[in-house]
């Protein structure tokens, strides 16, 4: 039997996206805010209601055995389809990191440090985690977005098939 070496939360949530981005044949990195337009406390709130989205949990792996801080963590796996006007509403990712993969359209993220919308296209892959990590999605298109979503959630966090 191989040993598994502890390895650390960060490298944990990478993996995960270097994971996705293998299994999905992806290079490319998603959009980011224009240097120019780096701003703390540029959006400091966005819509608030989850509109035409449906958010499945394909998967989720109890990290609790692990031990240490990973008790009452989840591993999952989810798909998101955002319709044309849709949104998924204002978060923050200060405790929950993610990797979104776009797996097919176009969408425009409101970031809390951001002075203007970035737009992510099918095929690249965004990380969401940090201090004052916030923000919120909009499907401006005229076709549905879908994206797989790779976090750690917590059971303080409530529903696990919450956004």
């Amino acid at each position: 039997m191989s040993q598994i070496h502890p390895i650390g939360r960060k490298t944990a949530i990478l993996s995960v996206g270097a994971a996705l981005a293998l299994a999905f044949g992806v290079s490319a990195q998603a959009g980011e805010c224009p240097a120019d337009q780096l701003m703390d406390g540029a959006v400091m709130s966005g819509e608030t209601t989850a509109v035409g989205v449906t958010d499945t949990v394909i998967a989720s792996i109890d990290l609790t055995p692990k031990g240490g801080s990973f008790e009452n963590q989840l591993l999952r796996m989810r798909k998101l389809t955002i319709e044309p006007g849709g949104v998924v509403p204002w978060h923050e990712h200060s405790v929950r990191p993610a990797n979104i993969y776009i797996l097919s359209g176009e969408i425009e993220e409101y970031r809390a440090n951001c002075k203007v919308p970035i737009v992510h296209k099918a095929g690249e892959v965004t990380m969401e985690f940090g201090k004052g990590f916030a923000h919120w999605w909009k499907n401006t298109g005229t076709e549905p977005v879908e994206l797989i979503s790779a976090d750690i959630f917590t059971a303080e966090m409530g529903d696990p098939n919450q956004m």
